[in-house]
């Protein structure tokens, strides 16, 4: 019996897959690395019995990199990622041994069907999971196809056995676009990232951020946060003055008098306003020019997309971008919604919104208002985009707050709401206008009354205002002017970008994808470039100021996104077959390997405005431990990163993150004199001592930048050698027992061998 090998994107997308296809009746076990399932049953396949085994991987089986010497900040410089550093791809998480697992569960099979996540990334682990197996497949028969690829866009019965019944080929052209997209944005980000790291860490003490990164997407994201901020800071308000009319009708009128709306607006001379009032004044009355009244709608949503789901999640609810996504992922997962990365608005044709529309019939939230559509007829959604990557993100099945949780509900709430908004009917009301003339000047007043709420009844957040209703009058009527006067006002600054107005920024300009925007809005936060304040409100840090502030100066093109939506373009037509991977990963790293030596050459420039910010790195800190090559003390910087400053030496040294620094015993390092500091960092007190120097110049072959020491205390025995004259015990340690160096030694010349009671300090 021949074998059909399945893979998912993620253990709980294979796991519904099987139980889908498999009708309930399959068998799980664990696989290889305990992090993925295999479920596995026989069925048909291309008109033959077949054994099926479902499994997954959990997202990206490799990641791409530099080779390892590559890796090393110290000895690289730079400008060489752009390319003579080679690049290779790893395992992306060599804890889960996934190729291994891969491997094991596919050889021997005979076909393989991908389901991975039907987009660009989608298909890139396509070919991650191929390159994996293949070599371990069975050999086809003659021309016969082995590899399929199954499209879909939710985890429904429905959907997965058409899916299963329409099998395709993976598109190796958009996978390419990833590898592209990949490289580019390694090559460069790491290039400039490691540069101003270096450069401004090693100046400024109080930067505090472990990492100052730069990114082909994060930087121009950075760069609407800090333009809005610009906007702020160079506003000078500016004083204007308006016309307020106030009146009630003769005999009988309404409870409250009624203000006008002046039709010249506002003027920006207060003389000339007051010339207004003063020939206003001079009528008594108001008279009636006019009265319209006008039926209009207020139209239905569009199908949802990834973007605008991102932009309420963000301005109604109050979620992160990233947070959404990861809440919609889950939903998609678990079968609630439809898969919830897509840029169309749009339902295909043979889109069955009748049945989506069906499974929301009992809930006690909506529940009436489907029955009623259902009854009456649903209404034709309006026409959006069909971008022909998935359908819009809809309800795939009922569900309650207590099986999603409170984050999850809110979203599935607002998806349902929108689904049933956009088969609704638009909303309809009356607008009423009423123009006016006292004396030379034109005044109106408008409301509007409402007709039928629509689809507002289910999306009641965009309703029609109960409003005071307007006084019933005709064309000549008159009423008594009860008060005019002239009002002084002042403009007002723009606030910070929310995160929803960011997102229409970012999508307007081809920065990111729908699936990459929040996590280059969430990068820009944890790199303490910007701060969310009270509304979801993007206010930039001194960092991110300066840095924006930076590329202007020395190459705007860095910061402005014209130059990042041109590549995504090239992106784009690379997944479309229509452009060449090499020439246009050559053509775009030439651009910003050029933009690079120049930015490298004019730092002096953004350094200016460093200095005006930052303080200099020698004067911050506090006195801790003593240098090694001076005997100074230096000074421990708490701000991120922590680190310790030589300023006799002019040398900082690195330190371990995300804890508190002591002094350790005032031991010293035997290799360099440095005294040894004790990292401390949870609440257990997990701790372990630090050389500063070792940690950041690692004293062994082999031994990585960073690694952490351990300690213990032991009694070891050397051999027969004349200790008193032979080299230091630590060396005769180190070199009988593979111990990197020790403390505290003593030694008992009565004993042969000589017994050693020592300190053993060694790296991890």
């Amino acid at each position: 019996m021949r074998t059909v090998f399945m893979v998912a994107e993620k253990p709980s997308l294979a796991q519904s897959i099987a139980k889908i296809l498999s009708k309930g009746s399959c068998s799980s076990r664990k696989g290889l690395n305990g992090a993925c399932s295999v479920h596995e049953y026989t069925g048909s396949f291309m008109g033959q019995n077949v054994r099926f085994k479902m499994t997954s991987v959990c997202g990206h089986v490799m990641s791409l990199d530099f080779i390892g010497k590559y890796n090393n900040w110290d000895k690289v410089d730079p400008a060489e990622l752009f390319s003579k550093a080679p690049t290779e791809k790893k395992e992306a998480n060599p804890k889960l041994n996934m190729v291994k697992f891969l491997q094991v569960e596919a050889k021997g099979c005979d076909y393989v069907v991908l389901w991975l996540d039907c987009d660009k990334e989608g298909e890139n682990i396509c070919f991650e999971v191929l390159d994996a197996i293949q070599p371990l497949m069975n050999k086809s028969y003659g021309n016969d196809c082995t590899v399929y690829r199954a499209k879909f866009s939710s985890i429904t019965d429905t959907d997965i056995c058409n899916a299963m019944n329409r099998l395709g080929e993976p598109n190796r052209n958009e996978a390419l676009s990833v590898d592209a997209r990949q490289e580019l944005d390694l090559r460069i980000g790491c290039a400039f990232t490691r540069f101003q790291t270096k450069y401004f860490q090693g100046k400024y003490g109080n930067l505090d951020s472990s990492l100052i990164s730069f990114g082909p997407c994060q930087t121009p994201t950075l760069g609407f946060c800090v333009e809005r901020h610009d906007k702020i800071q160079s506003f000078k308000p500016e004083a204007y003055w308006v016309i307020q009319a106030k009146f009630s009708k003769s005999n009988s009128f309404t409870e409250h008098p009624l203000t006008l709306d002046w039709d010249r607006v506002r003027v920006f001379d207060r003389d000339v306003g007051q010339m207004f009032v003063n020939m206003a004044k001079t009528a008594k009355e108001a008279k009636v020019d006019s009265v319209s009244k006008k039926e209009k709608a207020k139209q239905r949503p569009i199908a949802l997309n990834t973007v605008e789901m991102l932009r309420v999640a963000s301005s109604a609810l109050g979620m992160a971008p990233q947070h959404t996504m990861q809440i919609a992922e889950r939903l998609y997962t678990q079968g609630y919604i439809s898969y919830p990365r897509t840029e169309t608005t749009h339902y295909p044709e043979n889109f069955d919104l009748k049945g989506t529309l069906k499974q929301q019939a009992n809930s006690s939230f909506w529940g009436e208002t489907v029955k009623a559509l259902l009854s009456e007829g649903i209404n034709r959604p309006k026409k959006g985009v069909d971008v022909g990557d998935h359908p819009p993100i809809t309800p795939m099945r009922a569900a309650s707050e207590s099986e999603l949780g409170s984050d999850g509900w809110r979203l599935y709430d607002y998806i349902t709401r929108h689904f049933i908004a956009t088969v609704s009917p638009d909303c309809k009301y009356l607008q009423t206008t009423i123009s006016f003339s006292i004396g030379t000047e034109s005044f109106t007043c408008s409301g509007k009354t409402l007709i039928s709420a629509g689809y507002t009844e289910v999306m009641p957040w965009q309703g029609i205002a109960q409003e005071e209703a307007l006084p019933v009058c005709e064309r000549g009527d008159t009423f008594t002017v009860d008060e005019i006067k002239l009002l002084e006002k002042q403009t007002n600054p723009p606030d910070y970008l929310t995160e929803a107005e960011l997102i229409t920024l970012m999508e307007k300009h081809g920065i990111g994808t729908d699936a990459s925007i929040p996590v280059h809005i969430n990068n820009i936060c944890q790199r303490n470039y910007v701060t969310v304040e009270s509304g979801r409100k993007l206010k930039p840090t001194n960092l991110g100021i300066v840095l924006v502030h930076g590329y202007y100066k020395i190459d705007a093109d860095l910061v402005l996104p014209t130059i990042r939506s041109a590549v995504e373009k090239l992106l784009n037509l690379i997944a479309l077959g229509k452009a060449n991977f090499h020439q246009v990963l050559q053509h775009t790293l030439d651009i910003f390997k050029r933009k690079f030596h120049y930015f490298v050459d004019s730092i002096a420039g953004m350094d200016e405005l460093m200095e005006v910010s930052f303080s200099p790195i020698a004067a911050t800190g506090k006195p801790l431990s003593r240098c090694g090559k001076c005997h100074r003390f230096m000074k421990y910087i708490q701000a991120k990163p922590s680190r310790l400053h030589c300023s006799h030496c002019d040398e900082t040294y690195s330190l371990p993150q995300n804890g508190a620094i002591k002094l350790y015993k005032e031991l010293k390092c035997p290799l360099d004199e440095f005294e040894l500091v004790l990292w401390t960092s949870g609440s257990r007190g997990k701790s372990y001592p630090v050389c500063p120097y070792c940690f950041s110049n690692p004293p062994f072959r082999d031994m990585k930048k960073g690694r952490r020491l351990k300690s213990f205390d032991s009694q070891i025995y050397l051999p027969l050698v004349d200790v008193d004259s032979g080299p230091p015990p630590s060396v005769l340690i180190g070199q009988h027992f593979n111990i990197l160096f020790c403390m505290d030694y003593f030694i008992n010349l009565n004993t042969k061998p000589r017994k050693v009671s020592i300190l053993i300090i060694y790296y991890v």
